[in-house]
């Protein structure tokens, strides 16, 4: 089948770490020849757009723009405008997670409340304390609503497998005894705020990317079809024990027919 649009995932995918995959730059050119609309689909939260493109084009040279890329903290934002009536100035939210996940969602005019907010959000932070725990425990204690940014238990980059997000979110589950409600990949929110937001339809649509419980599963769950790709996360293992398979298998994107 020949997709209209490509969902593509970023870490162990495009990239590891600082580490280039130069078969990505060759599957994204071929898109691009072929005038097939793409978008970066990444869980990550640390980055803007524009910081996610910047880096895609000046050290992978890969083309991207902002308006390319999706992150869970710009779906996260449209979750909440969503989530009350009113204007959002009138609600308050606390935060750990870094600038990428903090400029979307206070971009909205929901307002900074350390105490008694409305909504807890909780990504990946790179210097989370035990006081930001403290923190969200107490208000997801006194009701707030409980957001966690992505699952991802683990980030590939040059060093190896780091703790991500999920392991950061998944301390508060315990502090708290209970559970987020997740907006990026596995879940199928951040697949239906880009369907939306891009305006592709998802049944001509395929996610790409190579870790089977984020990336694949998003896919599933959405009910678009996947491409996983053997460049970084899951393994050949993995996917053989995998109780619905990927729609496409490749050991590498240059092999990728578009």
């Amino acid at each position: 089948m020949k997709y209209q649009t490509y969902l593509i995932d970023l870490d162990g995918t495009m990239y590891r770490g600082k580490d280039k995959i130069p078969e990505a730059k060759i599957f994204i050119d071929n898109l691009k020849d072929a005038g097939v609309d793409y978008y970066f689909l990444t869980n990550n939260t640390t980055k803007t757009p524009q910081q996610v493109a910047d880096n895609l084009n000046n050290n992978h040279q890969i083309t991207a723009s902002a308006q390319q890329v999706v992150t869970p903290s710009l779906a996260t934002a449209a979750y909440i405008e969503n989530m009350f009536e009113d204007d959002l100035e009138n609600h308050s939210a606390y935060v750990i997670g870094e600038y990428g996940l903090k400029s979307a969602v206070f971009g909205t005019g929901i307002k900074l409340n350390e105490v008694d907010p409305d909504v807890v959000i909780v990504g990946l932070d790179y210097d989370v304390t035990y006081h930001k725990f403290e923190l969200a425990t107490l208000a997801i204690k006194r009701g707030a609503f409980f957001i966690g940014t992505n699952a991802d238990t683990n980030l590939p980059n040059e060093r190896g497998l780091v703790p991500g997000a999920g392991s950061v979110i998944s301390l508060v589950e315990t502090s708290t005894q209970q559970s987020a409600h997740y907006i990026g990949k596995p879940e199928r929110d951040i697949i239906d705020f880009a369907a939306k937001a891009k305006g592709f339809d998802p049944k001509s649509a395929v996610m790409v990317g190579d870790n089977y419980n984020t990336d694949i599963k998003a896919g599933i769950n959405a009910d678009v079809d996947t491409l996983w790709v053997n460049t970084g996360v899951s393994t050949h293992e993995d996917i053989d024990n995998a109780p619905i398979k990927p729609t496409h298998q490749v050991e590498s994107l240059d092999q990728w027919d578009v």
